[in-house]
């Protein structure tokens, strides 16, 4: 073979061999494209699904958090519905009541040495008016005037019939104005220096529950149990008792 056929065949071979070279070139980064594009792609679909799994824990939290919501507003409803009704129930018992301890108080007294000797005179007619003023207020909800009025008349007729009343409603103007410490004060003599009062149990169960929502579940727990040993077949008895069942 002469030399130039050599050299012809060999820079044919040089230029086959790079052509070959940049196909192989070209096919190459078209794979790496391919793959990072497949790659890439596979990576925000992913994402994707994160973002979305996320998107949805978030609206059922959401939704959650607003039936939830929906509970604690209907059982707080549901809560001042009942106070609602006990109020109602104790200002119709109070009513009922009154009306009947003209009579009682209009008999001859049982004592003699009273008789004889009668305590300074008092004007029933007054103090019905003084207590009935002071329980209108509590009726309209204007606690404030309620608790003033009540906490006056127990200063000026401490040995009033109507004393242990007007001392219990005291204690519950306090507990509307949610001040659970003087509401406790104010039951408290209801509880001692009127203990025999119908009203003693209810204060007994009014301190119980300002107790527990002053964070002091062991006072709590302790008044319910004393309504239950001292006044057992009263309502507040009952009520404690299904109390007592949940702590």
């Amino acid at each position: 073979m002469t030399r130039p056929l050599k050299i012809a065949l060999l820079i044919f071979a040089l230029g086959t061999t790079q052509a070959w070279a940049g196909v192989f070139d070209d096919e190459e980064a078209r794979r790496l494209a391919t793959d990072l594009k497949i790659k890439t792609e596979a990576r925000f679909d992913q994402q994707g699904k994160t973002l979305l799994d996320l998107a949805n824990q978030m609206q059922s939290q959401s939704e959650e958090i607003a039936r939830l919501r929906g509970q604690v507003e209907t059982l707080n409803y549901e809560l001042e519905t009942a106070k609602k009704r006990q109020q109602d129930f104790y200002l119709d018992l109070d009513t009922r009541l009154r009306k009947l301890e003209p009579q009682v108080a209009s008999g001859a007294p049982a004592d003699p040495a009273a008789a004889a000797n009668p305590p300074a005179a008092a004007d029933p007619a007054r103090e019905n008016k003084e207590y009935e003023n002071a329980l209108n207020h509590f009726k309209a909800n204007k606690y404030k005037e309620a608790a003033w009025a009540f906490s006056a008349f127990v200063q000026k007729h401490p040995d009033s019939s109507l004393a242990p009343n007007a001392q219990f409603w005291l204690g519950n103007a306090w507990v509307a104005q949610r001040n659970c410490a003087k509401a406790i004060d104010a039951h408290s003599v209801v509880t001692t220096k009127y203990s025999d009062s119908p009203k003693a149990p209810d204060s007994w169960l009014a301190m119980a529950n300002c107790q527990q929502e002053m964070g002091n579940p062991a006072a709590a727990k302790r008044s319910l149990e004393t309504i239950i040993a001292k006044y057992p077949n009263s309502p507040a008895a009952g009520t404690a008792r299904e109390q007592l069942k949940k702590k």
